[in-house]
């Protein structure tokens, strides 16, 4: 399901990709993608893909910063993306690549902090995402919660509902979730 998905979108989003490649480069230097390093399946590493949306010399390749509202490190186009999760299509990739599904728990950068704390020190459960592939989209982002993790828990709810989505997986479920992702793709939390 994963390869069909990723591979018809691919072709279906081709020519928007094209579009966005051209944006990003005539709007700042630097290159089109933004690769940073993720924990998938089983912990292991892999370079999650996106469109860049901001300057290069401001990028934060460890995630110890999350984007805010007026955060002066998003281009222009930066921002259109951003807000409307233009940045993740090229996640589709990494699905085809075999690092990534389009359904399961979003990968976190690996020095993304809840509060003051590294997610894997608010829970030890925190480990058990990583028990399936990593997903472009997931219960826990049709459900709100994705954005900045100002406080504990922001986290703890993502964690939540990442840990509800393994513990129940249905095949039905996938399919739901990508129809409800298609209500989220633009949302308050996206800068």
């Amino acid at each position: 399901m994963d390869l069909v998905i990723a591979g018809t979108a691919v072709l279906l989003a081709g020519p928007l990709l094209l579009i966005v490649a051209i944006a990003i480069k005539l709007d700042s230097p630097g290159p089109v993608l933004f690769a940073q390093v993720r924990l998938g399946r089983g912990n292991k590493r892999f370079r999650i893909l996106k469109f860049r949306s901001m300057h290069v010399a401001r990028t934060d390749h460890d995630g110890n910063r999350s984007a805010s509202r007026d955060d002066d490190r998003v281009t222009r186009v930066g921002r259109l993306i951003r807000m409307t999760s233009i940045d993740e299509l090229p996640q589709l990739f990494n699905v085809l690549k075999g690092d990534m599904s389009i359904v399961g728990p979003r990968p976190h950068a690996l020095g993304s902090l809840a509060g003051d704390k590294l997610f894997w020190q608010v829970s030890q459960k925190y480990w058990l995402r990583h028990t399936l592939k990593p997903g472009i989209t997931g219960l826990a982002q049709i459900r709100g919660f994705r954005g900045a993790t100002h406080q504990q828990s922001d986290l703890e709810n993502r964690l939540q509902a990442d840990l509800e989505y393994i513990d129940g997986w249905r095949l039905w479920r996938d399919v739901a979730i990508i129809f409800n992702t298609l209500k989220v793709i633009v949302h308050p939390r996206a800068f």
